[in-house]
């Protein structure tokens, strides 16, 4: 090893001094800066917290009962902390909100510190009073922020409503439902064989996860176009932003027709975010007096079919039927009548399981070994488009299965099955997916206008659910054109 010069040695002394005076001016510039970020805390008024919305804006909720959690967000936009000294509901003894800042419960909170540009998040809930009225009873208060002497406040706002409560509820004799109050279906509504259950124009059904209204004898659900009758899940206001409950298929089980059912109707009313929508099974019966007749309605956002029915009479007029996880419709042997419908399937949650319209039982080639007779489908001034394949059947040759003045998605050419059809035609929804849009009527150039055969057109259907008269020649779909 070579000997170390005292040039050597000196030389390596001053290199060795200035890394380390290097580095230590480094870690101090470092320090600094993350001190200055960090631990400054605004003693300026002018620094204030701001808030996502000024309004909280809950919606309806059921009286007696605890909501759905809802948020806003509080944002520190200053380069600096700040301490919010107190966040407090203005009037606790109302006992109606209840609060949870940045992930701690309580009535009141002090010292709250946000760090520079950054946010906390505020989630709410409530419980508001029975008011023995009927209607929505608006309450309010309002959560204070007080910093530095300065406060500014967020509203909270729900809407109560008083509802008549049924939990396995078994009608046993014929029932009326009246639109006074909503009703809310806790567990699955039952109506035994020989029962009639008679529901008013404007009434609201509400049903709790997994209920179902299981129909041994008959249903009638008489709505009008100005009182709409509403089957829907309990959950109100929105699962996030501006999305609604709604939009969630699968919110409660749906309706279903046992064997024993007989003369059911459904007329405007208005079927939502269920998990199997309309299912009718095996109800002996013909089109002249129909196991189910649907006139005017709205069926939509089903997790599985959105309307089912095996051997059985069905007849659907003027109805929208639409956004479904397997198919819109699905008719198994029996007679099917449908007469100016719109089936349309834009579902949101999963890829589709199959196409829109589903027919089985159909020829020989699918006999499903009942030894019933096969399906007899009139089908006309329907559309059937939408995402995804429309039909599971492009030949019907030979079959008792006829489609008049209908429009599909599929490329095609008329035949004895298919009459006077418009194919690959794309009738112009307003509807926007993205936008969480589901609007069925359509636009003024949609080649549906005009292209309907109003000698095809049923009574029950010279009037559309929207209270729209037919025009001649009629709107293909369940929507009339109507110029705005």
């Amino acid at each position: 090893m070579p000997e170390l010069t005292i040039i050597g040695v000196i030389s390596r002394y001053y290199i060795t001094m200035k890394l380390l005076r290097f580095l230590f001016l480094f870690f101090t510039i470092i320090t600094v800066a993350t001190s200055c970020i960090e631990d400054g805390v605004s003693s300026s008024t002018a620094d204030q917290p701001t808030f996502s919305v000024d309004t909280l804006d809950m919606g309806m909720v059921f009286t007696d009962q605890g909501s759905t959690t809802h948020r806003f967000v509080v944002y520190n936009h200053a380069n600096k902390v700040i301490n919010i000294g107190s966040i407090a509901l203005r009037n606790p003894e109302q006992g109606i909100f209840r609060i949870n800042v940045d992930g701690m419960s309580g009535k009141e909170f002090h010292n709250v510190e946000i760090r520079p540009n950054d946010s906390i998040y505020v989630f709410v809930e409530c419980t508001a009073p029975a008011t023995g009225k009927l209607g929505l009873v608006n309450v309010l208060n309002h959560l204070d922020f007080t910093t530095l002497g300065v406060t500014r406040s967020v509203v909270l706002s729900a809407d109560g409503i008083d509802v008549e409560r049924m939990d396995g509820v078994v009608l046993d004799r014929d029932t009326h439902f009246t639109a006074d109050r909503p009703y809310q279906i806790r567990d699955s509504l039952v109506v035994l064989p020989g029962v009639t259950m008679t529901v008013d124009p404007g009434a609201t059904l509400y049903f709790h996860d997994k209920a179902e209204l299981l129909v041994y004898g008959s249903l009638q659900a008489n709505g009008t176009s100005d009182l709409p009758i509403s089957m829907i899940g309990d959950r109100t206001g929105n699962v996030a932003a501006s999305i609604p409950f709604e939009l969630m298929s699968g919110q409660w089980g749906g309706v279903y027709f046992a064997p024993s059912s007989h003369d059911n109707l459904l007329r405007h009313t208005s079927l939502r975010n269920s998990s199997y929508g309309v299912a009718v099974d095996s109800i002996t019966s013909t089109l002249d007096r129909p196991a189910l007749r649907i006139i005017n309605s709205q069926i939509r956002n089903s997790s599985g079919y959105t309307f089912q029915a095996a051997h059985s009479a069905i007849e659907i007029i003027g109805t929208e039927i639409t956004d479904a996880s397997q198919g819109i419709l699905y008719m198994r042997g029996g007679q099917l009548r449908l007469n100016h419908c719109t089936l349309a399937n834009y579902y949101l949650f999963t890829a589709l399981g199959g196409p829109a319209l589903q027919l089985a039982h159909v020829n020989a080639d699918d006999d499903d070994q009942s030894g019933l007779p096969y399906i007899q489908a009139d089908i006309t001034n329907t559309i059937i488009y939408g995402n995804g394949k429309d039909l599971s059947h492009g030949d019907l040759t030979g079959t008792a299965v006829t489609l008049r003045n209908c429009i599909f998605k599929s490329s095609g050419s008329d035949d004895d099955n298919f009459i006077n059809c418009l194919w690959d035609t794309d009738p112009l929804y307003y509807t926007v997916r993205e936008d969480y849009l589901f609007d069925y009527r359509v636009k003024p150039e949609s080649q549906a206008i005009g292209a309907g055969d109003a000698s095809l057109t049923l009574p029950e259907a010279a009037i559309d659910r929207l209270g729209r008269q037919r025009t001649n020649p009629p709107t293909i779909g369940c929507y009339e054109y109507q110029p705005e």
